[in-house]
């Protein structure tokens, strides 16, 4: 095996990313592993890991290979899977870019919430076509500090919970998952928005993302608070016949989703390809070794 793992580091509104390029699917990521790499402190740091694989190549993505030649295989930070990442999706196309893997213009990327089409400009922001929302019925109260609030459940492709809360501060320190009730609602748990008005057709807002903690940016948060944010103002693209947008703020800058009458919603903002280099897999090993827990038959 190779002593050396290439990666790269990027970030889209401050949402920062390890990136692994393995189109083989050869490089073996076990969750310890992405944790190890995630962590700040020990490792390269990043709110979660991109793997860059084709999807021929990958058994969850073969069937999409068809219509998209690369899988984002995403890891939140703390190694678990998810389906989708917004904000990971524009920087995983900037890195297709940034290699010479694809050119400025439309690019599909396979994920674990579908096939998603990404037009990257030559320079500046990549808008993504995250599908369309799903809004269940179900009533969800979050809680935070003794308050609690109303939330509108939304699902981009992962599962989102979006409170409207007078201050963001209510959110408190989001270090650890806001509850939720009904449990039943969110069975592997659940990203939580929390949403202040800022004008109109323009919110801000912060995140706990499952598997991450609070982060700087969420992309398929943003999306939910503006389709959450549209209905709740009464706006449905799909009764009205024309796009709906709303300028979301983040911790981390600034996204603008638009929501077409078809449903489809778009998301656009900046991705940065920001550094480069090589992971020594002796330490990785080690690294994993020390993340990884030690079962004692007692």
């Amino acid at each position: 095996m190779s002593t050396r793992i290439a990666f790269l580091k990027g970030h889209g509104t401050e949402n920062d990313f390890v990136i692994v390029p393995d189109p083989e699917n050869a490089v073996d990521l076990p969750p310890a592993a992405v944790a190890a790499l995630c962590d700040r402190r020990a490792g390269i740091g990043g709110d979660g890991l991109l793997h860059v694989v084709r999807s021929a190549a990958h058994p969850e993505a073969r069937e999409m290979s068809g219509e998209a030649e690369w899988f984002m295989d995403y890891r939140n930070g703390d190694g678990s899977v998810a389906e989708m990442c917004g904000n990971g999706v524009r920087v995983f196309a900037r890195y297709l870019q940034h290699a010479g893997l694809v050119a400025a213009g439309e690019v599909a990327v396979a994920t674990r919430g579908g096939v998603k089409t990404v037009h990257l400009a030559k320079d500046g922001d990549v808008t993504v076509r995250m599908g369309r929302a799903v809004l269940p019925e179900d009533a969800v109260t979050v809680s935070v500090d003794g308050r609690s609030w109303p939330a509108r459940n939304v699902n981009m492709g992962n599962p989102h919970a979006v409170a409207f809360v007078e201050d963001l501060a209510h959110a408190g320190a989001l270090h650890t998952p806001p509850p939720f009730t009904p449990a039943s609602v969110y069975p592997d748990g659940v990203n939580v928005e929390f949403v202040v008005d800022r004008g109109p057709r323009h919110v801000a807002m912060r995140v706990h993302e499952r598997g991450s903690g609070e982060t700087r940016s969420c992309g398929t948060g943003a999306c939910a608070v503006a389709v959450a944010t549209a209905r709740r103002d009464g706006a449905d693209p799909a009764v009205v016949g024309t796009p709906v947008t709303y300028t979301v703020d983040l911790p981390g800058g600034r996204l603008v989703i638009t929501e077409h009458p078809d449903g489809e919603v778009e998301m656009t903002g900046p991705a940065e390809i920001v550094a480069e280099g090589a992971v020594d897999a002796d330490w990785l090993e080690r690294a994993v070794a020390a993340k990884t827990p030690v079962v004692r038959n007692v």
